[in-house]
């Protein structure tokens, strides 16, 4: 087909926004984490529920936020066109919907054929359709060419122009589909992470270090220190830490790691469970609360690892810069929540007590 030649599209994207988003999500991440352990610690249940019903909230008002946005999205007719594939990478195969990126020569009808590298998840199945040299259709909005989609299923119309159509190749550099922030993103959460966790132990630190100060000579209060983890239990919390080469995620590490909580101790119902890479919290139930609990051990320790994975590769967030597992009785039953953090915003999935995942969200 005839290509037009002329200048490709040139991208533009909100850093700037994009990194206070990110600072943003980091800060609640982390108040909201800090929140439970200094309020199961320090037994301040306002506290420990505000763990919970913040980053809800937030979740909700960011939602909300980008209803506006989205409606204008979808009130534009999207353009569709042919493109060629120039090369395309699998980069995950842990479920049937496989991330894969590729790089297109798209060639609009009205306009300068461009050279593109963008990334979409495509069906195990259908993964051999799309080879090198391959023809495919694609649609994007109108005022964003780079933001390019291939489309699985086209029109008829379409799918016999894409038959019989030959491309040639655009020459140059590619244009990036993708914000280039991830780099920066992830610093600014990983910023606002931190900022997050201190103000709050900031706000309650007289609090939480003459509960340390109670604890000290409690008997039931050691701490264990090694050169592969940090092991500190209370009264009401433990945390687990473990190495710079070390995660969770190993086989049999959660399980080692709640038995070395719990050796000794008896039956321990707790009130909540986290774990990310190298960190493990656990807030105990006091014996005076009727706040719902759940025994540690009875977990599923087995399916966290496939639960974090299919968070972080199949929601639509391709640079996953921080995953969170929860685990709690809140709702009646036993449920586990991965968040993931990324370039592309947040997703979250929920699994059942036995690691049945049972809702996703994905990430926009």
């Amino acid at each position: 087909m005839t290509i037009i030649t002329g200048a490709p599209p040139t991208p533009t994207y909100n850093v700037p926004g994009a990194l206070g988003r990110g600072c943003l999500t980091g800060g609640v991440v982390g108040a909201s984490f800090a929140a439970l352990i200094v309020g199961g610690v320090i037994g301040n249940w306002p506290l420990f529920v505000a763990g919970w019903v913040v980053p809800a909230v937030y979740g909700l008002l960011f939602h909300l936020a980008g209803r506006p946005r989205r409606a204008r999205e979808a009130a534009v007719v999207p353009r569709t066109a042919l493109a060629m594939i120039e090369s395309l990478e699998a980069i995950g195969s842990e479920s049937s919907d496989v991330p894969a990126r590729f790089e297109l020569t798209v060639a609009p009808d009205d306009g300068p054929a461009y050279r593109l590298r963008m990334s979409q998840n495509i069906n195990l199945v259908d993964l051999p359709d799309y080879r090198p040299r391959g023809i495919v259709v694609v649609q994007y909005p109108p005022e964003r060419p780079w933001r390019v989609k291939i489309v699985k299923r086209p029109t008829p119309e379409w799918a016999d122009r894409a038959a019989g159509a030959r491309i040639d190749s655009v020459p140059g550099p590619a244009v990036p589909g993708e914000s280039p922030e991830g780099c920066a993103f992830g610093m600014a959460a990983f910023l606002g992470l931190l900022l997050g966790a201190a103000l709050v132990v900031l706000v309650f630190r007289a609090d939480l270090f003459d509960q340390d100060a109670t604890a000290q000579p409690n008997s039931s209060a050691p701490s264990v220190s090694s050169s592969s983890s940090t092991t500190v239990v209370t009264s009401g919390s433990a945390t687990v830490s473990l190495g710079p080469d070390q995660s969770f995620l190993d086989k049999g590490e959660l399980r080692r790691a709640m038995d070395s909580l719990t050796k000794g101790k008896g039956k321990r119902p707790a009130l909540t469970l986290v774990v990310q890479e190298r960190l493990l919290s656990v807030v105990f139930a006091p014996s005076d609360t009727q706040a719902p609990r759940f025994d540690p051990d009875s977990l599923p320790f087995e399916r966290f690892p496939a639960l974090v994975k299919e968070a972080t590769t199949t929601l639509g967030v391709r640079s996953p810069q921080t995953w969170q597992l929860t685990a709690d009785n809140l709702t009646g039953s036993l449920t586990l929540r991965v968040g993931v953090t990324g370039t592309e915003g947040t997703a979250s999935l929920e699994a059942d007590g036995q690691g049945k995942v049972v809702r996703r969200t994905p990430a926009g």
